[in-house]
């Protein structure tokens, strides 16, 4: 009997190797083909809210290295802003964005009907929490909100390790965190809103208020300059591999594993009726896929894609052993007002 159980298998295996010849084959021809489709259109428009020089520019080589012919323009600006002009461009009936990304670029621009559906080729690399079931985005980087310290203004044992430890009465008046947009106090407010419950969170956002936070009014990564330069001995809600970088750079700055920790989607999406839609597609195809996830981690972001590690692998749940509160768009849209508000009554 062991001869054609054999003779089966290998037939089986011949199958599925055929199999999946062809199914590469077809996928080089779709690539081939939309590649071409978007040469047509020479260019795709990308409203992003990355970094210029240690995002924006180094993607935009690799990309139109890889695709000569389609030439990306781009327009930065933070989340809110970005996705403001989305709405007020379709509104006056001139789409101009083909592509969009951020933290908080999804939501708005979904609920207004003007994101297009489009799945990634590569979409099944990523876990069901970092896609959107209806196909409006992906998830493309990962940041993990948590504080940062100076760790020559205070020695390591005094460090705080829970979100208790930030009550006692060595910390009032040194404490800080940033104001802008989902970073910062918001994000600290959120995670201790959404990790202890409504009752349990207030109550000890309330005892917090009494440290006497030092509001300031500058994003999340100017908020680790600040602290690597002695300004603030430590901030809450900045996204923990900015501190790598400060200290390779010298900064004497580093991340606490301090729970909560919330996590921020970085998505990005396709305008409905885009101007260079097979463009916005193979772009999309672009950040979204494997070669474009180890481009974000060459350039020390966090990738999305679970196979794809970043450099500094402690930065991440499985790495760091920490557990991250995703803030999915359903659960900033249904808390973000309580969040502000909680914001305004108690620390502002």
């Amino acid at each position: 009997m062991s001869k054609p159980v054999s003779g089966l298998l290998r037939w089986a295996a011949l199958a599925f190797i055929a199999g999946q010849l062809a199914a590469t084959s077809a996928r080089a021809a779709a690539d081939a083909a939309l590649y071409e489709a978007a040469k047509a259109e020479k260019e795709v428009v990308w409203y992003t809210t990355l970094i210029l020089d240690t995002a924006v520019r180094p993607i935009i080589s690799a990309f139109q290295k890889k695709y000569p012919g389609v030439t990306v323009k781009f327009s930065r600006a933070d989340s809110a802003p970005t996705a403001l002009k989305v709405l007020n461009e379709a509104r006056a009936g001139k789409v101009q964005a083909d592509v969009f990304d951020g933290t908080e670029t999804a939501g708005p621009i979904i609920r207004a009907g003007l994101a297009a559906k489009y799945i990634p080729t590569e979409a099944n690399k990523y876990p069901a929490e970092l896609k959107d079931p209806n196909g409006f985005w992906n998830a493309y980087i990962l940041y993990f909100l948590t504080p940062a310290i100076n760790t020559d203004l205070t020695p390591q044992k005094d460090w705080p390790k829970t979100a208790e430890d930030l009550l006692d009465p060595k910390w009032k008046g040194k404490i800080s965190w940033g104001m802008s947009s989902s970073t910062g106090g918001i994000s600290f407010i959120a995670g201790i809103m959404l990790s202890m419950g409504d009752e349990k969170g207030l109550a000890y956002l309330k005892r917090l208020a009494q440290q006497n936070i030092q509001n300031v009014d500058v994003t999340a990564r100017a908020m680790v300059d600040r602290v690597g330069a002695g300004d603030y001995p430590l901030t809450l809600g900045i996204f923990n591999h900015h501190t790598v970088m400060s200290a390779q750079k010298g900064a004497p700055v580093t991340w606490l594993k301090l729970e909560p920790i919330v996590a921020p989607l970085a998505l990005i999406g396709i305008t409905k009726d885009a101007p260079h839609p097979n463009a916005a597609r193979l772009f999309v195809e672009f950040i979204t896929s494997e070669e474009g996830q180890k481009l974000f981690a060459d350039l020390d972001f966090l990738p999305a894609m679970p196979s794809v590690l970043p450099k500094t692998p402690s930065l991440t749940p499985a790495g760091g052993n920490f557990k991250p509160i995703y803030l999915t768009q359903e659960i900033v849209a249904a808390n973000q007002e309580t969040w502000y508000r909680i914001m305004k009554e108690l620390f502002q």
